[in-house]
């Protein structure tokens, strides 16, 4: 069975990504202000960057893309970082456990966390 590893999966996003570059630059180079009114809006809602400040599985191919178009690039070491991450505690077909949810108080039940009626500090 083929083994591969953090930096070569890495690798491999990233020259996919690189692709897909190539291919936005050439159809906004066919019709000018595609990329920037069509296809980069696009990307920002796929790559969930306000929703999850940390990539997930899922994110990061987008986020990869994302980088090409700017003056940097990706990081091919930093991307296998986040895949050693992301694949380390997850075993195959398993769902990602859920965030915890912090109560707005000490002591607050799950409604008194929930409710926005009052905005002074509940001691």
């Amino acid at each position: 069975m083929l083994q591969i590893s953090a930096q070569q999966l890495a690798e491999l996003l990233s020259g996919i990504a690189r692709a897909q570059s190539a291919v936005m630059n050439g159809i906004d180079g066919a019709i000018a202000g595609t990329k920037s009114q069509h296809i980069l809006p696009a990307l920002n809602n796929a790559a969930h960057l306000r929703d999850r400040p940390d990539p997930t599985l899922v994110d990061l191919p987008v986020r990869i893309l994302m980088s090409y178009q700017s003056r940097v690039g990706p990081d091919v070491a930093a991307i296998a970082r986040d895949l050693e991450r992301l694949c380390a505690g997850s075993s195959a077909g398993a769902a990602p456990a859920p965030a915890a949810v912090t109560p707005a108080a000490p002591g607050a039940g799950a409604d008194e966390a929930l409710d926005f009626s009052s905005f002074a500090n509940k001691t």
